[in-house]
């Protein structure tokens, strides 16, 4: 087995491009059998940075959780203890617009190494005694400012490591996975810790997560070239790279089929905690209600990744996208806590749709600035959400929550179809159907490491 940071093997084993046979007959890509999460996990280097990726997110999440605990305990201010967590969404706009062309113009290793290094400098200053609240928040700020970074860099390594075919897609599912997850162990492990020890202690051991990626990374991933995208300086370049993907047609309806669901899907996960005191549920009852969407995702994200096809996934696409938003339409009848919870999970469901756009936005994005485009994606889908939660909260000091959660099914729904048609209108080829094929469709095979 190669060094991780040695000379590349050879590279994977190319299955023919969509719509043509490899010599000898063999079957379509998207006609074979996928190839399944294990195929993803036997390549060495992706090894590595699911391990990495699974220590800084819940990293993130512990630290988010112990932040609030202890900026509550110093001010007694529940608006600033919630602060916390608000300010983990919307600085990702400022990161992954004027900070984006990092991705692209720096060794992509030594990005992601410099990206968990600084989170852990802000963790270990949020541990120094009689560190002022304002600065607490500046340094969560700082977190969600690298985040976008991050986690556009990681997203274009993947196509790297793992090819630009069926084994990318498995890879960004996997990370979406672990995104999930590490909302509910995170909590879950943030409040046992919160229990022990002080919040403190709990933003210490954050650092060392942070630590250990960082160290994972540089011991178990290549140093490949930077892409070098756009030249000048950093800002410029950022802000060029974003106005030529929004001047893109087909990329720009990708982002908007990207960031729309989510940021419907939001809105009745932002306003479970009144529902809950609506319902009179109880703090177990709004834990189960907390957990119920990221319980949903998990479900579906690995019963699609496991079972189903390429074909299969870019058909559910469309369908799913739509049926996300659907689910809060249930609120307008007030269910019970259960019914609450089915629609929960069902709303959790509609995260598969993200199979079939990740697969088209690579192959619609230019090779240069692949990492500037993943790094704006996943900026523009936290930023949007944190407006709509915040949106949210306006609305319902004007209607009642039984108005408010299933508007945003209803908005929603005519949203997202909307984008869908403009997705339809922008396909390439002749395959309107599923809205386009992969950039050179290569996949690497299952058992090659890299």
């Amino acid at each position: 087995m190669p060094s991780p940071s040695g000379p590349a093997p050879s590279g994977p084993t190319p299955a023919c491009p969509d719509g043509a046979r490899a010599a000898g007959g063999a079957p379509r890509a998207d006609e074979v059998r996928p190839a399944g999460y294990r195929a993803v996990f036997a390549v060495h280097e992706f090894r590595y940075a699911f391990a990495a990726h699974l220590l800084s997110s819940l990293g993130v999440v512990v630290c988010e959780l112990a932040l609030s605990v202890l900026v509550f305990r110093i001010t007694a201010s529940p608006l600033l203890s919630a602060l916390t967590f608000a300010l983990g969404l919307l600085p990702y706009a400022v990161g992954g617009t004027l900070l984006s062309a990092v991705a692209d113009r720096c060794q992509a290793r030594r990005v992601l190494v410099v990206c968990d290094l600084l989170c852990a400098l802000a963790a270990a200053g949020m541990v120094l005694p009689g560190t002022p609240v304002a600065v607490l928040l500046a340094l969560r700020c700082v977190l969600a400012a690298i985040a976008p970074v991050f986690a556009g860099t990681r997203a274009a390594t993947l196509g790297e490591t793992l090819g630009e075919g069926e084994l990318f897609v498995l890879g960004r599912s996997v990370i979406r996975l672990v995104n999930q997850g590490a909302q509910l162990a995170g909590f879950a492990a943030g409040g046992l810790l919160l229990a022990a020890v002080t919040p403190r202690a709990v933003l210490a051991l954050t650092a060392g997560t942070f630590l250990a990626s960082a160290l994972l990374l540089r011991l178990g991933t290549r140093a490949r070239p930077a892409r070098r995208g756009v030249r000048g300086a950093l800002l410029g370049a950022s802000l060029g790279g974003v106005r030529r993907l929004l001047a893109d047609r087909r990329v720009r309806a990708l982002l908007m089929l990207t960031w729309l669901p989510p940021a419907f899907v939001v809105v009745p996960e932002a306003l479970l905690v009144p529902y809950s005191g609506l319902l009179g549920a109880g703090p177990a009852g709004t834990g189960l209600l907390l957990c119920s969407m990221p319980v949903g995702a998990v479900v579906a994200e690995s019963l699609v990744g496991a079972f189903l096809g390429p074909r299969a996934r870019a058909r559910l696409t469309f369908p799913m996208g739509v049926f996300a938003v659907l689910p809060s339409l249930g609120f307008a009848a007030r269910p019970s806590l259960g019914w609450a919870v089915l629609l929960l999970v069902l709303t959790g469901t509609g995260i598969s749709y993200n199979f079939g756009v990740d697969r088209w936005f690579v192959a619609a994005v230019p090779e240069e600035l692949l990492g500037q485009a993943m790094t704006v994606m996943q900026a523009g889908r936290m930023t949007v959400m944190g407006l709509a939660m915040g949106l949210a909260g306006v609305a319902t000091e004007w209607a009642p929550l039984r108005v408010v959660m299933p508007a945003a099914g209803v908005v929603g729904a005519v949203c997202v179809l909307a984008v869908i048609c403009e997705v339809r209108r922008t396909a390439p080829g002749p395959d309107r159907a599923s809205a386009g094929p992969v950039r050179g469709a290569a996949e690497p095979a299952a058992g090659t490491e890299k």
